[in-house]
């Protein structure tokens, strides 16, 4: 089920620093780095598949193993064609701030990076001191800055179109193993660095007006 967004002064305010930071000129050295995580469920096939064969099709059994579950990271940069996956068991504070650290480390010279991401109770800098403490988390903080997506409003979120291009070309078929998983995701991950795919982002300040004309029918 939608949530529907409460339309305030905190979901402009967020959502045109959002849309701000899309806008702007490319800067290498302020990237935009959009983060997001997925959950996904493993599954083994019951029985052994049918393989492809001149004339007929696979044939995978209906019936399947539920194998638990494991977590995946997801962090792009829409306008610079970067994209880095990590495959966790769950997505705990520490997963989340050692998957940030990565992030970080991919960016050495970058002056700031500017991460776009949604309110989930793990998304702030608590993570970060609970798991490294003081300060390896204020060296990581001075090149970091963190904006957030309105409440119920993560579509604005391009780690969102990220995720449904993972499912769609690489997660949509049983996986049984989170070493598969891993695989996988690293394979795809390769992929889409090597072409540096990129993502055009359409929806502007103009258009929100048109969208959500209430919450501009005072200013």
């Amino acid at each position: 089920m939608w949530c529907i967004p409460k339309l305030n002064d905190e979901f402009r305010e967020r959502m045109e620093d959002i849309l701000k930071l899309y806008a702007e000129e490319y800067d290498p050295k302020r990237p935009v780095v959009c983060l997001d995580e997925k959950s996904k469920q493993l599954l083994r096939d019951s029985r052994p598949s049918l393989p492809l064969r001149p004339g007929k099709t696979a044939v995978q059994d209906y019936e399947y193993v539920r194998n638990g579950t494991a977590n995946i990271f997801v962090a792009v940069e829409p306008r610079g064609g970067k994209h880095i996956t990590e495959v966790t068991d769950c997505r705990k504070k520490p997963d989340y701030a050692r998957f940030l650290e990565q992030v970080a480390a991919g960016y050495p010279d970058a002056d700031c990076i500017r991460i776009v991401q949604d309110n989930l109770n793990t998304h702030f800098e608590k993570s970060l001191l609970e798991t490294f403490g003081k300060r390896k988390t204020r060296r990581l903080m001075k090149h970091i800055e963190f904006h957030y997506t309105p409440k119920h409003a993560s579509w604005l979120n391009m780690a969102e179109i990220e995720i449904g291009i993972l499912e769609r070309q690489c997660l949509s078929r049983r996986i049984p193993s989170k070493e598969q998983l891993e695989r996988e995701t690293k394979a795809w991950n390769a992929f889409r660095n090597r072409n540096q795919s990129r993502m055009h982002w359409k929806f502007t300040q103009a258009k929100a007006q048109n969208v959500f004309p209430e919450l501009y029918a005072l200013t």
